[in-house]
Parts: structure tokens; sequence; C-alpha cells
């Protein structure tokens, strides 16, 4: 399953993103927000993020009007590596290279169209482990407090 979030910025990104969902029957929940009206986008993040890292969930996508500060307090939680992605290029390596479980996209800084399409690859794109597997244990030993 796929949680998806937003604020009040990522409102248009978010629905374009669950109507794709739901014309390819890929299970989700919409944790919101619901409308344009403006909300503070940590609820949304926590909701995802948590709901990800506790296993409820195998990956969130999250909106807000830039998709950084979605990002942020979406990786204060342990366990989840939320990645900022623009372009097919970032949404493809994210996933290869960095285990990325939760993918963020800005309303005021890629269309509708882009945010389908980073969608689709981010869903679709395995992990390539190998080298890749070490880099991610040494982000898990820098969240368990070590210092590398």
């Amino acid at each position: 399953m796929v949680v998806l979030g937003a604020d009040h910025g990522g409102f248009c990104l978010k629905e374009a993103v669950k109507a794709y969902l739901e014309k390819n029957s890929i299970a989700y929940h919409d944790y919101g927000c619901y409308s344009e009206e403006s909300v503070d986008y940590a609820l949304f993040a926590s909701k995802v993020a948590y709901d990800v890292a506790e296993g409820r969930a195998e990956k969130g996508i999250l909106c807000c009007g830039t998709g950084i500060g979605i990002s942020i307090a979406a990786n204060k939680v342990k366990g989840i590596r939320a990645a900022v992605c623009t372009n097919e290029f970032c949404a493809d390596a994210t996933r290869r290279h960095n285990d990325a479980n939760i993918l963020c996209m800005g309303g005021r800084v890629i269309d509708e169209e882009t945010a389908v399409k980073l969608t689709k690859i981010f869903l679709e794109t395995p992990f390539e482990g190998g080298r890749h597997a070490r880099r991610i244990a040494q982000i898990k030993e820098i969240e368990d407090g070590e210092k590398l």
C-alpha cells in the first residue's frame, strides 16, 4: 500500500497522483489535506512517515509547495528516507541507490503530469543493493546515534 499526504501547496499534485493510483488499481490511503486551504505540512509528513516506518505502508508520497519542508519533517522519523525529486533521473536514482521509501514533490516546482511520471518511476524501480546497501547501513548507523 502507498500512503499519501500533502499540504495546500501540494494538494493538486497529490490529487493527480491519487487519480493515477486509482486508474492503475494501486492500493493507497490519503491522509489529506483535502483542499487548497492553508494547513501545516508536518502533520501530514508525520502520518505518512510513521505508516511507512512501522510497516503499515510500503511507500509514501508527500507533496508541499517545494517538497523540501515536508521531506525534512518526514526524515525526522527513524527509518525514513524521504527524497525530493523534480525529474525522472532523480526518481529513478533515489530508488536504485538510496532505497528511498517516501517520494516528495513540490506543487510550485513541477506540474501534475511530471508528478505522475515520477510516481510511476518511484513505485516501479527496485533498490539495486550491492555497494548501495553498505551506504544505507551507514545511514542507519547515523540514525542510531553512531558517529561514522
